[in-house]
């Protein structure tokens, strides 16, 4: 008997979410094969969600956990009215980062009111971008636009390396699935999500260079271009960049 889309595409997700863990930077908390300890109780119908101790969460099975995905996300992303492979993309982008937004990613990329919700339109509209370019520039589109968004994650230098690789990993698999590679012309796209990135990181960048500049002035290395600028003052300015830029941060997220 062939296997459900469903079943080879959990096995994908289970593959990069592995077994108990409780991080201490994981928002998430205690988790089991990708089922966190409020997911887990709410599907238990236990509230408030800290009754149900974590010995629960360690001793899930895959049985159960399978149950969950489904009803959770697999059917929330309709990925059952999928094409092979984009299923895969979405279900795997709900798995890690909410069915919400997944979808309303997706939706974004298909130019379709970004409603959160799976319905006719958006699946017509999946239909027509395949039929115009193929699944495989949508498919990489929307991996794309999920490390954009991973990459703005303020847990993204605990995790990244490892959210980068799943996601390496699932477009790769997705695409396979799908019966296409990734199409050159996204190559735009990838290097737009790296401006992206770059772009939020470049009042460091330049805070770095400056103190960098000082250190090599005070070491007794000319720099003509920073003639003016005297040693001390390029490291106090480097510094006063830094911690105002920390302060800001800190500030518009406590808004």
């Amino acid at each position: 008997m062939a296997r459900s889309r469903f079943d080879i595409c959990l096995d994908e997700v289970l593959r990069h979410e592995g077994g108990y863990a409780d991080h201490p930077s994981d928002p998430g908390g205690a988790t089991n094969l990708g089922i966190t300890h409020k997911t887990l109780a709410r599907w238990r119908r236990i509230s408030p969600w800290w009754k149900l101790p974590k010995s629960a969460v360690q001793a899930l099975q895959r049985a159960e956990a399978a149950k969950i995905y489904r009803a959770s996300y697999w059917d929330r992303v309709q990925g059952g009215q999928l094409p092979a492979g984009l299923d895969l993309a979405l279900f795997d982008f709900a798995v890690n980062s909410g069915p919400d937004r997944a979808i309303r990613m997706l939706q974004a990329e298909l130019d379709v009111a970004a409603d959160g919700q799976i319905g006719p339109l958006t699946l017509d509209a999946v239909e027509a971008f395949a039929e115009r370019k193929g699944l495989g520039p949508l498919i990489d589109a929307l991996c794309n636009r999920r490390l954009g968004f991973l990459n703005r994650l303020s847990t993204f230098a605990v995790f990244g390396k490892g959210w980068t690789a799943r996601v390496t990993a699932v477009r790769k698999a997705a695409l396979s699935a799908a019966g296409t590679t990734s199409n050159p012309t996204i190559k735009i796209s990838q290097w737009r999500t790296l401006m992206d990135i770059l772009n939020g990181y470049k009042t460091y960048i330049v805070a770095a260079f400056m103190l960098v500049a000082g250190l090599a002035q005070m070491l007794g290395i000319d720099l003509p271009a920073l003639d003016s600028g005297s040693a001390g003052h390029l490291i106090m300015e480097a510094l006063a960049v830094l911690f105002l830029r920390k302060g800001l941060k800190g500030d518009i997220g406590r808004a």
